[in-house]
Formats: C-alpha cells, sequence, structure tokens
C-alpha cells in the first residue's frame, strides 16, 4: 500500500511518500523553490518524492492531508480574520475550506481518495510511527491546528487516541513566539535564536513572566489574555506586556543587551518547567514507558534534554521535522494504519530521505567552463583523506552528498563543515559564511561510538535535538555554548558510512573525531537542494572548498566571472519586516 501525505497552505510545506508502512520519501517544498517556509501546495516535492520512490502517481493508492480546513476556518471565522482588502477570487480563497482539495487535484495532478486528519493528530502520527515504540504516551505541542494548541494522547498496535487538549488561545507556541516578536525576532522562524540568546542571561524575569500563564491541574494551562493580542496583523502582544516588563520591544536592528538576554532565559525556564509539568500528567495518564513528541514546541531542544534527564519516561522520541512539514509524514502513517490495519513498528534513525541528485552534468559544466577541480570517482578513501586534511588546516568546507535531509536540520548531506577545535572558526562562520548573529551556536556531529567521550549523553541523538554538556569545552571552542552545552548529531556508520567516515578521518589527525556542523544555506535562504543551488552558494559564501559528490572544488580555483555574478546576485527578502505585517497563524 502507497500512501502521500501532504501539508501545505499554512507553513513550511511539504510531501511525503509511504510505502507498506514506512517512509520512502519526504520533502520541504521551501528547498525546491528558494522560498524559505514556502506554504505553497508542494508540487515539487511532490514530484520529488515520485520520483525518488520510483512509482507514478498513478500508483497511489491514498493522498492524507495533515489537517482539517473545515475546522481550521471555522476557528479563524471565530476569532474574527484580519480585513481582506478586496473580495477578489484572489482574496477569498482564505475563506475556501475546499481549497487543499482544490489544489491537490488541479496542481498535483492527483484525482484518487483523500482523507483529512487533525492538525495535532498528524504530528503525533508523525513521532509515533517513526519511533519504534511498541506503544507510546503522545504529546504534540505547537502554535495552533484547527483549534488544539497542545494535546495528549496514547497509541499503540490499535491506532492513536488523543484524549486531552489545551485548545486556542490557550499556546505554549504561541507565549514563545510572543515573546520572539517582543524580543525583535522573526515569528514562525527565529524562536530558536531566543533558545540561543536565553544562556546569555539570567531567569531575572522568571517570576514576571509567570503572569502571562496560569499552570492548571492535569494538562490544562491558560494565557492571561490581557498580555497577548492575537487579532492584530502587526503583533501578538499588547500593550500591557510592555508595561509588565518595564521596556518598549525590541526592533530587529537594536544591539541586543542584557535585558533581551535575561528575558529569553526566563522565557526558555518557563517553557521547560510548564513542559516538564505535563508530561508529567501524561506519564500518570497512559502509564507508558514511552513518550512520542511532535509540534513546533519539539524544535526546542534545550527543553527536550530536560524533558528526557528530568521526566518521567524512560525513552523519549522527538521527530525530526517535528514542525509542520512532519506533517506530510505523520498523516501518511496514521491513514495508512487505519486504512490497511497492519501497525508496522520501524524506528526511523535517518532523516536523509528526500532526493539525490547525479553530479555527471556538474563534471561536464565545469570542465566546459574550463574550471579546475578535482574527481575522485572510484576513490572514497582518497577524498575523505583530502577533505579531513582540509579541515584540519583550517578550511570551512560545504559537503554535498547523497540524499538531502527531511526537517530543519542539516545532518551531513547538505552541511558546512569546519574544524570545532579553532577558537576563532565560530565567529568566522557567523560573519564571513552564515551572515548571522554572532552570539548563535554550531552544533558538533560526532561519531556514535565514541560520543560520550566528548558530550555528557549516553543514548543516540541522529537528529540533533536535544543538548548535552561538553566535556572539555576548552578545547572545542567552536562548538560550545556560553553555557558550557552543545546540540550534538550523532553518526552511525550503519546509517551513513559516508559522513561517519570523514569524521573518523579526521579524528585520525586530530584525536577529535568531530567536526562543527551547520547546514549549507547562506542567512535568509532554505539548505541547498540540488548541485546549482550548492554551487551558487559556494561561490557566494566564501566557502573555502566545495566537495560536491566525488568532487572536489577549491575556492582558488573560482573563476572571476563567476565571483562578479555571484556579487550583483540580491539578498533575499526581508522576511522579518514581511513577518512584522502579516502573522501567519491565523
Amino acid at each position: 500500500m502507497i500512501i502521500a501525505g501532504i501539508s501545505a497552505l499554512y507553513h513550511d510545506a511539504a510531501a511525503a511518500i509511504i510505502r507498506d508502512g514506512r517512509v520512502v520519501a519526504a520533502a520541504q517544498e521551501e528547498r525546491f523553490t528558494r522560498r524559505r517556509y514556502d506554504p505553497m501546495m508542494p508540487a515539487n516535492a511532490f514530484r520529488a518524492c515520485l520520483a525518488e520512490s520510483k512509482i507514478r502517481i498513478s500508483d497511489i493508492d491514498h493522498l492524507a492531508y495533515y489537517e482539517n480546513p473545515a475546522a481550521r476556518l471555522g476557528r479563524q471565522l471565530w476569532m474574527g480574520l484580519p480585513a481582506l482588502p478586496s473580495a477578489t477570487p484572489e482574496t477569498m480563497f482564505r475563506l475556501d475550506a475546499s481549497r487543499p482539495f482544490r489544489q491537490i487535484r488541479e496542481l498535483l495532478g492527483y484525482d484518487g481518495p483523500v482523507t483529512a486528519i487533525t492538525h495535532h493528530e498528524a504530528h503525533a502520527g508523525s513521532a509515533f510511527y517513526q519511533s519504534g515504540f511498541p506503544e507510546s504516551a503522545l504529546l504534540t505541542a505547537d502554535a495552533v491546528g484547527e483549534w488544539a494548541t497542545t494535546s495528549y494522547g496514547r497509541a499503540g498496535a490499535d491506532g492513536l487516541e488523543l484524549f486531552d487538549e489545551v485548545v486556542f488561545p490557550h499556546s505554549l507556541g504561541l507565549l514563545y513566539s510572543t515573546l520572539t516578536s517582543f524580543l525583535g525576532f522573526e515569528v514562525n522562524s527565529d524562536e530558536n535564536k531566543v533558545m540561543g540568546l536565553a544562556p546569555y542571561g539570567q531567569p531575572r524575569y522568571l517570576d514576571t513572566l509567570r503572569t502571562l500563564v496560569t499552570d492548571l491541574p492535569g494538562g490544562q494551562y491558560r494565557l492571561n489574555l490581557a498580555y497577548f493580542d492575537f487579532g492584530r496583523s502587526d503583533q501578538m502582544y499588547s500593550s500591557a506586556l510592555c508595561e509588565l516588563l518595564g521596556a518598549r520591544p525590541r526592533d530587529a536592528h537594536d544591539p541586543i543587551e542584557a535585558f533581551h538576554e535575561d528575558v529569553a532565559s526566563s522565557l526558555q525556564v518557563l517553557t521547560e518547567e510548564l513542559l516538564l509539568g505535563k508530561i508529567r500528567y501524561l506519564r500518570e495518564a497512559t502509564g507508558s514507558d514511552y513518550l512520542s513528541y511532535a509540534g513546533g514546541v519539539a524544535l526546542n531542544c534545550v527543553a527536550n534534554s530536560r524533558l528526557r534527564r528530568e521526566g518521567p519516561f524512560r525513552k523519549v522520541f522527538v521527530q525530526p521535522a517535528a514542525g509542520d512539514a512532519g506533517g506530510s509524514v505523520g498523516a501518511a502513517a496514521v491513514v495508512h494504519h487505519r486504512l490497511s490495519g497492519t501497525f508496522v513498528r520501524h524506528q526511523l534513525t535517518d532523516a536523509r530521505l528526500g532526493p539525490s541528485y547525479d553530479t555527471a552534468g556538474v563534471r561536464a559544466a565545469l570542465a566546459t567552463a574550463g574550471t579546475s577541480y578535482q574527481d575522485f570517482t572510484g576513490r572514497e578513501g582518497e577524498l575523505l583523506s583530502a577533505t579531513a586534511e582540509l579541515l584540519a588546516g583550517g578550511q570551512v568546507i560545504g559537503w554535498f552528498q547523497g540524499r538531502m535531509e527531511f526537517g530543519p536540520r542539516a545532518l551531513g548531506a547538505r552541511s558546512i563543515l569546519a574544524d570545532p577545535r579553532d577558537p576563532t572558526m565560530r565567529d568566522r562562520i557567523n560573519a564571513l559564511v552564515k551572515k548571522r548573529e554572532a552570539f548563535r551556536p554550531f552544533a558538533p556531529a560526532v561519531v556514535a561510538e565514541r560520543c560520550r567521550e566528548f558530550f555528557d549523553i549516553d543514548w543516540p541523538s541522529p537528529f540533533m535535538l536535544e543538548t548535552a554538556q561538553v566535556r572539555n569545552g576548552p578545547a572545542l571552542p567552536a562548538i560550545t555554548h556560553v553555557d558550557g552545552s552543545a546540540r550534538v548529531q550523532t553518526v552511525d556508520a550503519a546509517d551513513d558510512p559516508l559522513f561517519h567516515g570523514l569524521l573518523t578521518r579526521f579524528g585520525a589527525i586530530t584525536g577529535f573525531p568531530i567536526l562543527l556542523n551547520t547546514s549549507f544555506n547562506m542567512r535568509g535562504e532554505p539548505i541547498v537542494c540540488d548541485p546549482s543551488d550548492a554551487l551558487g552558494t559556494f561561490i557566494r559564501c566564501q566557502l573555502d572548498a566545495l566537495v560536491l559528490g566525488d568532487l572536489l572544488l577549491l575556492r582558488e580555483n573560482v573563476l572571476p566571472a563567476w565571483e562578479s555574478c555571484a556579487s550583483q546576485i540580491a539578498p533575499p527578502a526581508d522576511r522579518a519586516a514581511i513577518s512584522r505585517a502579516v502573522y501567519t497563524f491565523f
């Protein structure tokens, strides 16, 4: 049985294919259109998943959609939609609950049966059916689905059940996003920046922020709505929040001060405390030793680590594409189980579910252009040794290999790699390559079998969704955050032998089988998808070398004409300004 899953028309659209209960392909639309968080019906991602799965559209037995559009519209109408500029066909689609189903047929070309499940069922399914657990408690937490913002449930061989929920406008995701906006960052994108900023401050405003939310017995909580204004299109907080904190909101271009660091720290601690209380309730309600967790809030890797350390569950699985993109996988998995009656127990350990690309065309293009490069076809060991030597010599390298990762993290397929021992490397990459804020940390990738030598973590972390203390932070300054932690990715030789081999070669040279691993993109852009994206980004962001499949291209061999063309490429649109004008939550 082949089930396609689609998430679309809200945020970070994606497509997925599940064959006989196992995900075989998944990809986000933004990677193909180059529009970050592209919400449109994912025609490009859908075609890529079909090709990667080696199937035709007629082979699909059923398509699953990741939310109930009619229920979502009901919530939008209840709260009052922002004023439409005019009642034109271009604007009235916002009042059309049939739009997803129409576009599935018109834009995807699929005319078979379609089933819509609820948003939080899709989140829950995305985690449980990839966890490998025989049964599990379920937690989903995000901004808002149709009405639910936090859901609690259980799952097993008979399917999944959500038995309790918190409903809009009370939301942990909206709480975090509101403060993200107040701190001058982009909503639905930069919550991770607030998480990264938090360790620089102290939770001095924790008691103050507790005024914003009332923790209730069981799974419930309530926001104090006097401090929020979700009906406006320009901001999510009321003037009362500014009065409570005794400060005006930070503009995106204002300097970050101690006050902002302390608010971020306080928000992070408050979020962790609320989540800990709710999973203790969930453990009592289900009696399960296992927790499957998804939703946008589940991308908070600092909170995830605390839930694992201090929470009541023996094992925790967080879906690597925990946000809306992962809903495509979850919807397909839920519908597969319901239609087939078969529970396929499978643990996802490798998020490389996207398309792969032949580099033959790149080889021909480089040759035609007269560009020097090294071809290591059939000589994998030599490629790894040459790359490891460059990294150990202080070079920053773009690494493009095999199938693209699914989810927001680069995990060794579309990565920028560097030496974690270099104390100047973090500032260099932030300033010259990634063009991003200096306070943001970089993550390490480490061979799984030696992880405990360097990090205080004794379980696999293949998706970079947890933090751990660095055992020898001074030796690894480029990946050690201000609080001594790092967001660890463990690399298993069975899952990714090539990346594991590169880490091993680097370890043989330096004693540290660890590399700084950040996403292969520039600020404001999606992670690169195909070889042309990789080449263009390599030229524009001043990387020292690019390893593209079996090919190694050095910066010194880049043609002057290429550099000139790259300098004329306009920077991406200011999404922060756009998001402040129109919030897409509602």
